[in-house]
Parts: structure tokens; C-alpha cells; sequence
């Protein structure tokens, strides 16, 4: 008899990251801690916290993905995560750099547009302030 084995399909808000049958095992990060996933376990839902989400195949020895938070839902054979963000690589060292990089620019980008927030609030309260006084 053939062993079991899962479908990963890990979703972002704008595509599909990572589609790979023949999956082995999982282990992921939530709240409570690590946890593994390997095919024969029952059907589950967890939430997950930023982290690193290591799966393995017949064909590939360990893939690691760096995740923002999301939801990992298990049914049957089938194992859906859907996560804001994330980064993948087979070396832990180069996908610690990648996502030391992409938070930079994150954070850049996340300045920039707070600026922009605060001059339209303050020049909202302005004319607000004008309008009552007439």
C-alpha cells in the first residue's frame, strides 16, 4: 500500500505562494507553541503566529517558509495555510536575511504612509477648525 501522503497550498491576500503534494510533514508555529502535522493526523485548525513553517517531501529534505500570522486548516489529505505575508528558501541564514530585508522596506513604506495619514488628519482638523469658526 502506497503511504499517505499531504497537499500543501499555502495562500497570500493577492496569489498562491506554494502548491506541493507528497508532503510528509509540517510543523508549524501558533500561540501554544510548535506543533507537526503528518498525514494520519485528524482534521484541524490553528492559528498561527509569525514564524518559520518547515514542511518536507519524498522528493526534498526540508523547506522552510518565514509566514506573517494566519490560519492553517487540515482536511483529510489536504493542508491550506493562509497567511498576509511570506518569504520562502532551503537556508535558514539567507531567509533570515530576505526577511530582515523585506521588513525593512516595510517599515519604510509603513512611515510613509503614516506621514501621509498624519497631513491629511492635520490639515482635515484645520479646515474643520476654520469652518466652526465662521
Amino acid at each position: 500500500m502506497p503511504p499517505l501522503l499531504m497537499n500543501l497550498k499555502v495562500l497570500l491576500p493577492f496569489q498562491v505562494f506554494v502548491v506541493k503534494s507528497g508532503v510528509t510533514r509540517i510543523v508549524a508555529e501558533t500561540r501554544a507553541g510548535s506543533f507537526g502535522l503528518l498525514p494520519r493526523r485528524l482534521d484541524c485548525i490553528a492559528a498561527l503566529t509569525p514564524g518559520i513553517l518547515t514542511f518536507a517531501t519524498a522528493a526534498e529534505s526540508e523547506v522552510y517558509l518565514a509566514i506573517d500570522e494566519g490560519v492553517l486548516v487540515k482536511t483529510g489529505r489536504e493542508v491550506l495555510v493562509s497567511v498576509r505575508n511570506a518569504i520562502g528558501g532551503r537556508d535558514l541564514g539567507q531567509l533570515r536575511r530576505a526577511v530582515e530585508e523585506e521588513f525593512l522596506h516595510l517599515n519604510e513604506r509603513e512611515q510613509s504612509v503614516r506621514a501621509v495619514l498624519a497631513k491629511m488628519e492635520s490639515g482635515f482638523i484645520r479646515r474643520f477648525a476654520e469652518f466652526q469658526h465662521e
